[in-house]
């Protein structure tokens, strides 16, 4: 069954409580978030309340565990982090909009293919409200913008370039790390690396797409897809 052929919805049990929503201010290390993620992934699993963590990080690059060592282009551009997500490699920094979603699959559908393509959901669902057309690949995760104005692809297909980019890890079936979308990166910082290990297939930004967007207003579509797809949540004290 294709990702596009699956129900997207991934809502909780009815008796469970909203999802706590946690916007970071100022640009977190990545190490803090690694280690408040394995914190509140334990007390997720013990019975607590689940969570989506918004941050901004400074300029670095992850490893996923099917990174390539030949994808680091630039070893020495930005600190390179081992992370034990799933994915390559990938770039994250100020301007672009990371949200880690740690929600526990045995509230809900204990299906991991769902909900990758539930978290593809919330992207396309959050660029629609801006009028930007996001789509699924079935051979590539993550969410792509075409781009018809650009030089065709060497196959003679219409280029295309990724907009957001999902990497998640499952630990007793409580979801960690999620997905980043780029909003006002800088796109050259990419260049350091192949991103998710593709080469034929460039990235875009919501500016660089002609949206001139403020993060705060991104934030606010991406809460209210988050919501038509795993439900309510709460903003934390």
């Amino acid at each position: 069954m294709l990702r596009t052929d699956l129900e997207f919805s991934m809502l909780p049990k009815l008796d469970s409580r909203p999802v706590r929503w946690r916007i970071a201010d100022g640009l977190v290390a990545y190490e803090e978030a690694v280690e408040a993620m394995e914190r509140e992934v334990a007390a997720i699993a013990e019975g607590g309340d689940e969570l989506v963590w918004l941050v901004e990080h400074p300029p670095l690059y992850t490893a996923g565990t099917s990174a390539n060592a030949s994808d680091l282009v630039q070893p020495d551009r930005f600190p390179v982090f081992a992370t034990g997500r799933g994915g390559e490699y990938t770039y994250h920094g100020p301007g672009q909009r990371v949200a880690y979603v740690m929600l526990d699959l045995k509230r809900r559908r204990q299906d991991v293919r769902a909900f990758v393509a539930a978290l593809e959901e919330v992207v396309i669902r959050t660029l629609d409200m801006m009028n930007v057309r996001g789509e699924r690949r079935e051979d590539r995760v993550g969410v792509w913008v075409r781009r018809p104005e650009k030089p065709p692809l060497p196959n003679g297909a219409m280029a295309e370039d990724k907009i957001a980019a999902l990497g998640i890890r499952l630990r007793k079936w409580v979801t960690f790390h999620g997905l980043s979308l780029n909003v006002d990166p800088d796109l050259e910082h990419f260049g350091g690396i192949v991103p998710c290990g593709i080469s034929a297939y460039g990235v875009t930004s919501l500016v660089d797409l002609g949206l001139p967007v403020m993060m705060a207003d991104v934030d606010i579509r991406l809460r209210a897809a988050f919501e038509t797809v795993f439900g309510e949540t709460v903003n934390e004290p």
